[in-house]
Formats: C-alpha cells, sequence, structure tokens
C-alpha cells in the first residue's frame, strides 16, 4: 500500500474520474488517427482498440486503465495550460504503447488481451506487424502536424522514450533464454520497457503547454519511477493474478519463462527455496514438454517463489518505487489540485487488480 501521507489524498480525488477524463478527452482523436490507415489495417486496429468485434460489428469492449493519456493530459495543467492541451501528447503516447502490445503479444505469443484473442491470433501475425508499424508512424504524425517549436520537443522526447521502449523488450525477450539475470538487469530493462513510455506520459502535456526543460525533466523522472512502480505490480499480476481481473492466462508470466521480477529476486535470495527453484527453473529451460505443464506443475514454481521471498520484495520494491515518484514531484511548481492528481495516479498504480 502506498505511505499514510498519501493514502488520505486519495479520499479527495475521484481517480476513475480523471482516468475517465483522459480516455473521453483522447478517443475522438484516437479514433481519427486511426481511420488515416489504409485497409483493412484501420479494421484491425479496431479490433485491437476494442471498438469493434472480430466480425467488425461495434463493440465496446476494455480498452485498458488509460493511464498515460490522464497523465498526459494532467501534465498540461502543469503549466497553467487546459487540459485539452496534452490531447495530442495522450493520443500519440497511446499509439506507441498500443504499437508495443500489438509486437509484444505477437513475439510473446499471448492469445488473450483484455478479454479477448489478440490481433495476431485474430487476424494473423502479419497485420499485427503492419498495424504496430502504422500506429508508431502514426504519433509522430499526430504531434508533428501541430508545426509548433513544442510539438518538435515533444515528437523528440516521445521517440527517445520508444526507443527505450524497443531496447526493454529485446532485453526482456534475452533474458527469457539466459539461467540467470540480475535483479539490477531486471530493474535496467523494466525501466526501459515500461517507465520510458510513462516518463513521456507524465511529461508531454507539459511539454506542449510550454514547459521549461527542468520542469519536463522533473516530471519525466516522476513517470520513470512510477513505471518501475507499475511494472513491479505487472509482475505480481503476472504470477498471482485472478485471470478474471487481467485477462491474461493463470501464471501467465512463469508460462512465459520470463525473468519477472518475483522471479529474479527469488533467485537471488538464497537459501533451499531459491536454490530449489533455480534447478527447476534451468530444468525447464531444456524441457520439451514445457507447454504441456499442468496448473499444478506451474503452481508449484510460483509457491517456490514466494518461499524464497521474491513475492515481497517485488511488493515492497513497488511501495519503494511510488515513493521515489511522488518525492519527485516536490521539485516542480504546480497548482496543489495538479499534484493531488498526480498523487492519486500513483496511488492507482500500486493498489490496482489488473
Amino acid at each position: 500500500m502506498p505511505p499514510a501521507s498519501t493514502a488520505d489524498r486519495r479520499t479527495t480525488v475521484d481517480v476513475t474520474a480523471l482516468l475517465e477524463r483522459g480516455r473521453t478527452l483522447a478517443t475522438p482523436e484516437l479514433r481519427a488517427a486511426v481511420d488515416r490507415l489504409a485497409p483493412p489495417m484501420d479494421t484491425v486496429a479496431a479490433y485491437h482498440f476494442g471498438w469493434i468485434d472480430a466480425q467488425g460489428n461495434p463493440a465496446d469492449g476494455d480498452g485498458g486503465k488509460a493511464v498515460r493519456p490522464a497523465l498526459a493530459v494532467l501534465s498540461a495543467e502543469v503549466t497553467g495550460a487546459a487540459p485539452e492541451t496534452g490531447i495530442p501528447g495522450a493520443v500519440a503516447v497511446e499509439l506507441v504503447h498500443n504499437f508495443s502490445l500489438l509486437h509484444d503479444d505477437l513475439m510473446d505469443g499471448d492469445e488473450q488481451r483484455r478479454h479477448r484473442d489478440t490481433v495476431w491470433k485474430v487476424h494473423g501475425p502479419a497485420q499485427a506487424i503492419l498495424v504496430g508499424d502504422a500506429l508508431f508512424a502514426l504519433a509522430n504524425e499526430v504531434l508533428l502536424e501541430l508545426g509548433t517549436v513544442e510539438a518538435g520537443r515533444a515528437a523528440r522526447r516521445l521517440t527517445t522514450a520508444t526507443r527505450a521502449l524497443i531496447d526493454g523488450q529485446a532485453q526482456d525477450i534475452s533474458y527469457e533464454h539466459r539461467d540467470r539475470v540480475t535483479v539490477e538487469e531486471c530493474l535496467e530493462m523494466e525501466g526501459n520497457k515500461t517507465g520510458a513510455l510513462l516518463a513521456s506520459a507524465s511529461s508531454i502535456g507539459a511539454v506542449l503547454g510550454g514547459a521549461d526543460e527542468h520542469t519536463a525533466d522533473t516530471l519525466e523522472k516522476f513517470g520513470h519511477h512510477l513505471g518501475l512502480a507499475f511494472q513491479a505490480v505487472d509482475d505480481l499480476l503476472g504470477i498471482w493474478g485472478d485471470p478474471e481481473a487481467t485477462g491474461k492466462q493463470t501464471w501467465s508470466d512463469l508460462r512465459q519463462r520470463k525473468k519477472s521480477l518475483p522471479v529474479v529476486a527469488a533467485l537471488a535470495a538464497g537459501g533451499d527455496a531459491s536454490e530449489r527453484l533455480g534447478e527447476i527453473l534451468a530444468a525447464d529451460a531444456k524441457s520439451t514438454d514445457f507447454e504441456n505443464f499442468s496448473e499444478e506443475e506451474f503452481a508449484a514454481r510460483a509457491a517456490l517463489i514466494e518461499e524464497a521471498g521474491g513475492r515481497d520484495w517485488t511488493a515492497e520494491e513497488a511501495r519503494r518505487q511510488h515513493t521515489i515518484a511522488i518525492e519527485a514531484l516536490d521539485a516542480v511548481n504546480m497548482p496543489d489540485h495538479v499534484r493531488d492528481r498526480f498523487r492519486a495516479l500513483a496511488d492507482f498504480v500500486v493498489v490496482r487488480k489488473r
């Protein structure tokens, strides 16, 4: 749970309304951007976003948590600008985020996202790759067509974040084939894969509103550490999350042999459970029957991770990163109500169940 000083603030901020505001402001422009895509990429992207079903009928699918657009429009208010100033940034960040999801689902072999079949499963790998590429291109287009100096600054920062995101995905894949990964390597990977884009979301509206470099950099620091907290929680949910809430299989990350924080921390802990876990995971890497493992076998691996301390360590790391993120806000001059909303969104990240 978040520290008491910030937990108290959650009673004064309606986080659901804050998330919905970001979604409501960004979605019309996001739909307009997707409509620019050539067929069939436009309908494939619409399916991915949950706007239509696999048969092309209108749908009201789960569009995700909308943390990034909420942060983008909120960050515009740091500068005194209207939240609408951050809409192009919110759209651009969402396009990059979903570009990464389309590619990640294919690379990881994930068949479910948000309680529905993934794009590659429905429309094929080629469409998943093409639509992901198209969303990435659209993200820069949405920003640069504003034609302002601030838009150029925002595009440069988003491009840097995207490169870090791709670096993180490459690290994540490479770690799946290694017997051991250090905690430091795992945190670096997750800082790239998740922290970089949340850092961009936390600052991009402010950049579009004319924020100076110090303000933008400090908001990025907040977002980076919030991203590490977010990913730590995601890693916990990837092993122990309720499939009804997460929309993924039970023991999802264990099925993919991911070297996530609970696994890495457990292996680094030492002791009997840690050693047994290491032996089992090393054998798993050589197994030709891994895909046929039973629920009980994955549950046994999860139990060893917990016994070795990986679950508790990761939960504490989420809280630690949350604290660093909150403290970063102290270095930015902003209205009190904006600061409270940033804190409430940070609290939401570490207590969510999906």
